[in-house]
């Protein structure tokens, strides 16, 4: 099945103390988010990508891409309100059928190929294939004043790029949009679809604050 990729970028910097987009801060010399459009290439340089942006950042990332060179292929949409806005206007731009599609946060530059793989080659077989990393620490669930033990073998972490099967998410992504979508897999999962868990990387980062940057450039550094 063809492969696409829908990768949103929507964030405004304000929790990294930026006065630009957290997507365009430099890491190594480069935007993050140029770091993220490459893994994807260089996991299946024929995989079509959907880049979401807010309306107002379009001008700024076509500048970036000039000064930096960048021409790798991608196809630009403008977001919505809400990241399921978003990626339903990134759904909307693909007519094709037989499609997995991948939906994946700009600033995770990390992902790797492994991953990739599994969420992919997972939805082509199962419908949907979401990365997991298990929780290290320890865990307790509070309520109102009380809190209590909770079992950390019974939690994961959740990553992207979330996979699915075109047809699937276009059904699901045709329902009204709810606070309680806090991601694809909870859209998907709200029309009665089971929800696949593959193994995801622990590098693979979402980078939303000037200690996560750190963080970054440490992977980087090491790769």
């Amino acid at each position: 099945m063809k492969r696409y990729a829908i990768i949103v970028a929507g964030g405004s910097g304000s929790r990294m103390n930026a006065d630009i987009p957290k997507q365009f801060i430099l890491l190594k010399g480069l935007p993050i988010l140029m770091h993220t459009i490459n893994r994807f290439y260089n996991f299946d340089n024929g995989i079509h990508i959907i880049l979401v942006l807010p309306q107002s950042h379009i001008a700024k990332w076509e500048e970036l891409c000039k000064e930096h060179n960048f021409i790798l292929k991608h196809q630009i949409v403008s977001g919505g309100e809400t990241r399921f806005h978003s990626v339903k206007y990134g759904l909307d731009a693909i007519s094709e059928t037989n499609v997995v599609v991948g939906i994946h946060d700009g600033v995770r530059p990390f992902v790797s190929n492994e991953t990739l793989s599994r969420c992919f080659e997972g939805a082509e077989k199962s419908g949907n294939a979401v990365p997991a990393i298990p929780v290290l620490d320890s865990m307790r669930m509070v309520e109102n004043s009380e809190n209590t033990y909770l079992d950390r073998n019974q939690v994961k972490i959740i990553q992207t790029p979330q996979c699915f099967r075109i047809d699937l998410l276009k059904k699901a992504f045709l329902q009204n949009y709810s606070p309680s979508f806090t991601d694809d897999a909870t859209v998907v999962e709200a029309i009665g679809e089971k929800i696949y868990l593959v193994e995801g990387n622990a590098s693979n980062i979402k980078i939303t604050t000037p200690y996560d940057l750190k963080i970054a450039e440490a992977i980087l550094s090491s790769l």
